[in-house]
Parts: structure tokens; sequence; C-alpha cells
């Protein structure tokens, strides 16, 4: 449960989630939030809750698509902060000459969105060390959100580094496409409450220290829109500047209830929905950690960077790059070609197997993927959760009731499901499970036994998936098919 006093986060759960759950959080967060806002842009307040007034877990999900963008696909706010996030990863710092070079050649291939002020700059031919100061020394108008809404890359790369070398960050990178210091403040500021999600502390309880450490000039406009008591409804701006989008993005983690409900309170506000949704995603994700995300958008995001090759960025790519930013080992996440192990119907409707055995299956299985992926599959339908196989999950239940959700979804409509992890054997043991306690009433033990005579594959060697399961069974009520992450988001709120 969370607890919000005087603006201060307090939750047992987000305490100990890893570090490098935290940093893909916010990498994979600030993209999900782009994709799933980029429809909304420049629509009515309330747009979002009207079309999805609860959540749509079935085949049609929030990730819906429109005007210019697919279902999933990220917009230019995910496209520039890629190309801060490869530019760190490949110099080793920051060079900013060569991502200016990186901003000039994306903006060239023509992307379908560029922000005004970003175009201007990036198109005038200067050098990237004059060619934002000259533009807003011509124009006076520089503050708008947009070297806000790429940030969070660089904000996992210097936060290792402290308080004063990841604002600098913050102010140089903005600098070269927003000559006002306005935007380079609400980067600094966003830098230094992200730095300290990922060391595991509240942002909020942080506001005032990083306000400290804003220029005396700005700090004052900046504390307003980062208050306690302030709301959306006091803007004196467009969310399209970069004041009221920090402030909103800050304000929607003040009303608590998660990566969801973070995400669906900013997109439903209207107006700069896409940029609003990769500021709040970016620091909801690192206080909430990858675990946090629902997988139905976790598992569509997806776009390619204009201007520097053909790739298509997914989820396993964004979960590396977060790894590569912040230090950490990188792991292959493609096995090569294993021994397949089904698919076999295990339960009514549910089939098991094995990575392979998933992977090669026909196309109209609903797969469920419970260990990370190489690839995506070919499947149309394809949701991936990560579950560690040890005890690192900080918040299981969550996970597991989202994952539980969305497959009671998809039967309803008639899918088949295909549940699986890497080999088959202990996560995918633990959904059949606990599909049995929840959905069909059996006890632990009964559900154990149901599954364990239908699928010899069966692991029961992690002690913690038998903890959750038995707190499951504790939890369940007559009221069989409630939404069990909603029922944690509506706890998180109270």
């Amino acid at each position: 449960m969370v607890w919000y006093s005087q603006g201060v986060l307090e939750n047992s759960a987000t305490s100990r989630i890893h570090r490098s759950s935290r940093a893909a959080g916010a990498l994979v967060g600030s993209a999900v939030g782009d994709a799933l806002g980029a429809p909304f842009e420049f629509g009515p307040p309330g747009a979002f809750s009207a079309r999805f007034p609860r959540p749509a877990r079935g085949s049609g999900t929030e990730m819906c698509g429109g005007g210019l963008w697919q279902p999933g696909e990220v917009t230019d706010d995910t496209q520039m902060a890629l190309l801060v996030a490869t530019s760190l990863v490949e110099r080793g710092d920051l060079d900013e000459a060569d991502l200016f070079d990186r901003f000039r050649t994306w903006a060239a291939a023509d992307p379908q969105d560029v922000g005004n002020q970003t175009r201007a700059v990036l198109g005038s031919g200067r050098p990237w060390d004059v060619a934002a100061a000259e533009h807003f020394a011509r124009s006076g108008r520089a503050a708008g959100n947009g070297s806000l809404m790429r940030t969070t890359p660089a904000a996992i790369r210097f936060a290792r580094e402290g308080r004063e070398a990841t604002m600098d960050a913050a102010r140089r990178i903005s600098a070269l496409t927003h000559g006002d210091p306005s935007a380079g403040e609400g980067c600094a500021v966003f830098h230094e409450l992200v730095r300290v999600a990922l060391d595991g502390g509240d942002p909020l309880a942080a506001v005032p220290e990083a306000l400290e450490a804003v220029a005396d000039e700005h700090r004052a406009r900046w504390a307003t829109v980062l208050a306690p008591g302030w709301t959306p409804e006091q803007a004196t701006e467009s969310n399209g500047a970069v004041w009221p989008t920090l402030g909103q993005a800050v304000w929607a983690l003040r009303q608590g209830g998660g990566v969801e409900a973070v995400l669906r309170r900013v997109v439903d506000l209207g107006g700069d929905t896409d940029t609003v949704a990769a500021v709040a995603g970016g620091l909801a994700g690192a206080v909430y950690g990858m675990g946090g995300i629902p997988i139905r958008w976790a598992s569509a995001v997806h776009g390619r960077v204009p201007g520097h090759g053909d790739r298509v960025w997914r989820l396993a790519d964004l979960q590396q790059l977060a790894a590569a930013l912040d230090g950490g080992a990188q792991q292959s996440y493609d096995p090569g070609v294993i021994p397949r192990i089904g698919p076999r119907e295990v339960l009514p409707g549910i089939w098991a197997g094995n990575l392979d055995g998933a992977r090669y299956s026909e196309e109209d299985f609903a797969v469920i993927s419970l260990c990370r992926l190489g690839e995506p599959f070919t499947h149309p339908l394809h949701r991936m959760a990560y579950i560690a196989d040890n005890e690192a999950n900080a918040d299981l239940d969550g996970m597991l009731a989202d994952v539980l959700d969305d497959m009671v979804a998809l039967r309803a409509e008639g899918h088949r499901l295909l549940v699986h992890c890497h080999g088959g054997a202990s996560r995918t043991g633990l959904v059949l499970r606990a599909w049995l306690v929840r959905q069909e009433g059996m006890s632990v033990q009964e559900a154990t036994a149901h599954v364990a005579q239908r699928w010899e594959h069966l692991g029961l060697w992690n002690d913690s998936f038998t903890a959750a399961l038995t707190r499951l069974e504790a939890s369940c009520t007559a009221d069989d098919g409630v939404d069990g992450a909603a029922v944690l988001r509506e706890e998180g709120n109270g």
C-alpha cells in the first residue's frame, strides 16, 4: 500500500526494487508514456478516460494508435531520447558535438513529428555551440518541453555521478536545442529526481533540495509548479511549455497508484499528451521499476529513428540500453535454438511450453512470455512479462495480478493462451497454478497437484513463488474475476 504524507512517498515494496529494474523502468516507462499519449496529442481533457473508462486488457488495448502513429509506436520524444542514449553509450560520455550531429541527421530525414523550436535550431545550419543560443536571442522564446522529453536516458547515465554532475549534464544537453535556461533548469530538476529514485529514495521528498540547486532567477517559478499543493488547473501556460510539463508529471506521481495510474492521469489532461506522459513515465518507472509497467503496454512499444538505419527498437532493446546507460552487465537474451517442449494444453484453453515451444507455435495462440526475449515472436497477440526465477521480484504479487488479468480478458475473447518461460518449468508453473488458485478457487496444494499431473516439467524450487501463491490463496474471496491489479491500484490510492 502507498501512503502520501506531505507529498512523501513511502512504499515497502518499491524500496526493495533492484536498481537495474528501476533503470529499465525509467527508459521503458518514458517510451510507453510517449506511445500511450501520442494518439491523444492536442486533444481535450478527458478524452482518454472517455475512450478507456477501465483497463483494456484484451486484444485491443489503450495502445490504440491513431493519426500518424501505429499502436505502440513512439514519437519524436523517444526517437530523440534514443539518440541521446546511443551517443552516451557509444562515446562513453557526453559529446555535445556528436549528439547535435545525430539530432541534425535525424531532423534532416523528415521525421513525422518535430517540435517547432527543435526544428528551427537543427535546421539553422549553425554550429552546435551557438545554434540554440542564437535562436533564443532572436526569438526570446525557447522554454518548450522538447529538451525535457528526451532527457531520461541522460538522467540514468549520470545518476551514479551525483547531484552536481547529473544536473550539469542536463543543462548542457538541453542547451543544444533550447537556449532558454528555464528549460535546462527543468531538465536538471528531473535528472535529480530520477537520480534519487534510482538510488531507492523518494523523489517527491527530494524536490526541496533539488530546487536549492536551481539557478536563483528560475527557482521561484519552478518551486510554484513543484509545490505539493499545485494542480494542473493552476498552470499559467499550456503543457507544451516546460514548467507545466514537469509540474504535471510530479503532480501525477504525488497522487499514487503506480505507473498505470500516473500515465492515465497525465494523458487524460489533454494537450501535449505524449510529452507529458513520456516525462511522467520516466519518473514513475524509476520509482516503481520495470515490473510496475503493465505488460500490455510495454509489449507493444516500438519505433524507428529516422536517419539512423532501419532498426526497430522494441522492449528488449530498451532494457538492454538501460543496462548500458546504468553501467550494468550486458546480457544476451537469445539462447539460440533449444529443444522444444510443448505446446501442450494443460488447462482448458491454456497451453504450456518452453521458449522454443512457444516461439515456433501456431500463430493463433495469444502468447504470454515470462522471460526476456532477444526478439518478439511473430504472433499477433504477444504479451511479454519479466518475472525473474529468483527472489529478486520486489512486487511479485502485482506482476502476477497483471499477467492473470490479461489472461482473463484474452480468454474471454476466445483466444487460446500459451504460457511459457525459458525452460517451461518454474515461472510457467507459477502462472498455471496461480490461474487455478484465483480463477478456480483451488488451494495451492490442489493447484500444484493438478498442474503436476498434466505438465511433468513443472518446477517447484522457487520458494518465493510458493509464498506468492500462498498470499494469493489467502486474498481470494467469493468475488472471483475482480481485476487484481486494479485492486492493488485502489489500495495504493487509499
